[in-house]
């Protein structure tokens, strides 16, 4: 791995990647490291732009599940997610689950993008999260999925799906 950009949030409305997205790597990896929300009931999001845009809104298909388990140890289970996967949608994609915005709350994970410089291919991603839930559960969820495009990626951003990030760290590599 190689290091190529660290975004540290301190009540930010997005975290932003728009340097050093290119053909020099065929893999890219976010590393999260306790991102924390400001606001209760959240989840960690992205989505991706192509050249100088910043719309932010490439079409998206994903598939998401979890598993999880509540503090109490009476509660768990394994499952498919539809309400936050997309068929084609144009929405920042969840990779975690509900967030809460206690002191003790965080999600910390990867996402992993392959070949976002390609102009022949859709370019496909994969993302692992695991999070303290606002609902004292800890929830590990499992996002993949691709981004209809054969323009070539040269921007991610990451944001909760409502308020901002309190805290945390979202580190970019380059996979050689």
């Amino acid at each position: 791995l190689v290091l190529l950009a660290t975004e540290t949030a301190s009540t930010s409305a997005t975290l932003d990647f728009t340097d050093n997205i290119d053909s020099t790597y065929n893999e890219y990896v976010f590393k999260f490291i306790n991102l924390h929300p400001a606001t209760d009931d959240t989840r960690v999001s992205f989505q991706v732009d192509t050249g100088t845009n910043t719309s932010y809104n490439q079409t998206i298909t994903s598939t998401v599940f979890r598993a999880y388990q509540n503090e109490g140890g009476d509660s768990s289970g394994l499952g498919y997610r539809t309400a936050i996967d997309q068929a084609q949608g144009t929405a920042f994609q969840a990779i975690s689950e509900s967030l809460g915005n206690g002191n003790d709350e965080s999600a910390s994970g990867e996402l992993f993008i392959y070949n976002p410089a390609s102009t022949t291919f859709v370019k496909h991603f994969m993302a692992k999260m695991q999070n303290y839930s606002n609902d004292s559960e800890s929830i590990n969820t499992f996002v993949a999925g691709y981004v209809n495009t054969t323009t070539a990626l040269t921007r991610v951003q990451f944001k909760m799906a409502s308020g901002n990030t309190d805290a945390g760290t979202i580190k970019m590599y380059g996979v050689t």
